[in-house]
């Protein structure tokens, strides 16, 4: 399916003005509806989408990293930098790794403690689907750390939808259309066979109804033949 730039524009219009307005700043989610791919051969995606509008609510980043590297990821103001010596006793407590995992959006490490993450925290980090991305010594990770606060990851995991979240009802529809054609894009490029595999997109406000881009009759036929 073809999802242009004036479809998407229609349907974040169609979803702000079915949604109730509310004491704080509503989410604008994105959902893909896929067909034609078989899931049973462990179709998977885990995609990191840099978004050309930035949303209010910057994605959270976490950084495993000691000496020069720690020292520029706190000055970089990334939201948490773990020491080695953390490492152990996170990996110990089920309930501070699943916490620690849930608390943020992007991990961060020292390419060199790439393994002992793998040992005490990949039992959270993994099924989520956000093993660090590791660093050399020397990295600019005051600019990475940039890009992915600007960031959204787009999961899917053995099903034929995926979701994720395009801004907040702050920005504007041509702010959040540029940031679901991005998503798409992105996405497109990783499925089997394209937009074809897209069967539906859905705009949802998180208080409001989600629109739905109609079919068009021919697609409606061929469904039925």
């Amino acid at each position: 399916m073809t999802i242009n730039d004036s479809q998407l524009r229609n349907l974040i219009k169609n979803a702000r003005e079915e949604s109730t307005q509310r004491n704080f700043s509503q989410s604008v989610e994105l959902t893909l509806v896929l067909k034609d791919i078989d899931v049973k051969k462990g179709f998977n995606l885990n995609e990191v989408v840099i978004l050309p509008n930035k949303p209010n609510r910057q994605a959270s980043i976490c950084v495993v990293a000691s000496g020069d590297m720690g020292t520029r990821a706190r000055k970089a103001e990334v939201d948490r930098v773990i020491e080695p010596e953390e490492l152990d006793r996170i990996g110990t407590n089920r309930r501070e790794g699943r916490k620690v995992v849930k608390s943020h959006d992007f991990f961060i490490s020292d390419t060199a403690l790439m393994p002992t993450i793998g040992r005490s925290l990949g039992q959270f980090l993994g099924p989520k689907g956000k093993m660090p991305t590791p660093l050399p010594y020397g990295a600019p990770i005051e600019t990475i750390a940039a890009r992915f606060r600007n960031s959204v990851r787009v999961r899917s995991k053995n099903q034929l939808n995926l979701s994720v979240k395009i801004g907040d009802e702050k920005m504007d529809d041509m702010q959040l259309t540029a940031n679901a054609v991005a998503i798409i894009s992105a996405i497109e490029k990783k499925l089997p066979q394209g937009e074809k595999n897209i069967r539906n997109a859905i705009i949802k406000f998180t208080m409001g109804k989600p629109a739905k881009l109609m079919t068009s009759k021919k697609e409606d036929k061929a469904k039925k033949v």
